[in-house]
């Protein structure tokens, strides 16, 4: 029984110790969305809405 609870108190005081570690030291800055991928958007939807349209075309 001593062995089990010795056991979790290792596993539970290794768990704090290590999960401040984890922590980042701040937000990264925000990555704008230029127009170059606003551009490969606006494309990817309309190759998509073309593939779409000759699909349903008799």
């Amino acid at each position: 029984m001593k062995d089990i609870l010795y056991k979790c108190i290792l596993a539970a005081s290794a768990l704090i110790l290590v999960l401040p570690a984890l922590a980042q030291p701040g937000a990264p800055p925000a990555t704008p969305i230029d127009g170059g991928l606003s551009l490969l958007l606006l494309a990817g939807g309309a190759y998509g809405a073309k593939k779409i349209y000759n699909h349903k075309k008799p």
